[in-house]
């Protein structure tokens, strides 16, 4: 065992990074709920929703912040503090895409929501509730066989985000025949599958933890 890794085990360590984290996952989670209520709501309904899932990037952005602090003032961290670091920062890039998504359907006034937006609503909600699985086991690596079945689960949802964005950008391109409209769901379409891309990042890192500490 390399001598930085022993210090680690042997020291005690500051446990908050373990809460910011669960933290920023449930409101990961938070978010990516409301977003599928957007998805299914009437446009009377949408703003305020909006407005709350702008509320959970905000949350987040001052969770990674207190991350970011405290690894400044911490000698000795649960783990390496880069890896902390890119966990947080991957956990809060998935916020700032369904927000991003969530302003779009609004600010583009769409009318009603494509099955296949829906359907990758529902791919993001279920891997970003595995993600908050996951994250609540980083406490304590003895379970690392449901860990590692958590992070290969997010990885068939952003293999399976990929392959209904493909099927929705062909069938848009072939189908839709006003260009404006093509641009905007689009864009929409790009943002939800980032999404479901930074929840395979975030799972990469915890699969790295899990590696070094497993």
């Amino acid at each position: 065992m390399r001598l930085d890794r022993l210090i680690q085990v042997l020291l005690p360590h500051d446990e908050k990074f373990y809460t910011f984290f669960e933290e920023s996952a449930s409101n990961l989670v938070t978010a990516a709920e409301l977003l599928q209520k957007l998805g299914e709501s009437s446009p009377a309904e949408r703003a305020n929703l909006v407005s709350k899932i702008h509320d959970c990037e905000h949350l987040g952005d001052n969770i990674a912040h207190k991350i970011f602090a405290e690894l400044s003032a911490t000698f000795v961290t649960p783990f390496d503090r880069e890896d902390i670091h890119l966990l947080a920062s991957a956990l809060d890039d998935v916020t700032d895409y369904i927000d991003g998504a969530a302003a779009r359907f609004v600010l583009y006034k769409l009318q009603e929501c494509p099955r296949e937006l829906l359907t990758l609503m529902n791919i993001l909600k279920l891997s970003v509730s595995e993600l908050q699985r996951g994250v609540t086991l980083l406490r304590d690596f003895r379970n690392a066989e449901q860990l590692q079945k958590i992070l290969e689960k997010i990885n068939e949802y952003e293999n399976e985000a990929d392959a209904v964005f493909e099927r929705a950008i062909a069938d848009l391109f072939e189908f839709e025949k006003d260009p404006i409209q093509v641009i905007k769901l689009k864009e929409i379409y790009v943002g939800l599958e980032t999404a479901t891309d930074k929840c395979e990042d975030a799972a990469n890192v915890m699969e790295t933890l899990l590696i070094k500490h497993g």
